[in-house]
């Protein structure tokens, strides 16, 4: 009788050794889970919120490089826009100096509301197509000049 109950004894201890390291195991991958969709969730929410949207502040905005941007968009300044995007996103790949002006029009009609038109300017430029050649989410993707 006491070699039973001694056996069972045994046979409980490991049993609950086993069910306190899967409980363990399970705690770990679920916390490992949520961390890793809680990452994902916060990273394509930060970078598509403000493309497109001049009223929504972007990942790398200040109050100083904001008015220097919209500085550089009024007077059609594109060296001083160059300098503040230091060849950051495509939109550095595909305005030059000869199309900011056009470009920085895109930009106040969107600031003003108008974003058919804007949209019109930028798919003559090459932003915003749609068709994987550019990073756009609403089609206004690469007017991130003035967030990033």
């Amino acid at each position: 009788m006491k070699e039973t109950t001694f056996l069972l004894c045994i046979r409980s201890r490991k049993v609950e050794l086993i069910y306190k390291e899967n409980m363990k195991k399970t705690i770990l991958s679920l916390g490992l889970l949520a961390l890793v969709l809680g990452g994902v969730g916060l990273f394509a929410g930060t970078t598509s919120a403000y493309q497109g949207d001049p009223n929504v502040k972007g990942p790398d905005y200040s109050t100083e490089r904001h008015d220097a941007m919209t500085k550089a968009f009024e007077n059609k300044d594109y060296d001083a826009w160059k300098n503040l995007m230091q060849g950051k996103g495509r939109v550095t790949q595909i305005i030059n100096k000869d199309n900011f002006a056009k470009f920085s029009e895109a930009h106040q009609l969107a600031l003003q509301g108008k974003t058919d038109e804007a949209q019109k300017i930028r798919q003559e430029l090459g932003l915003g197509l749609r068709n994987g050649s550019g990073k756009t989410n609403n089609g206004m993707g690469a007017n991130r000049g003035c967030n990033r």
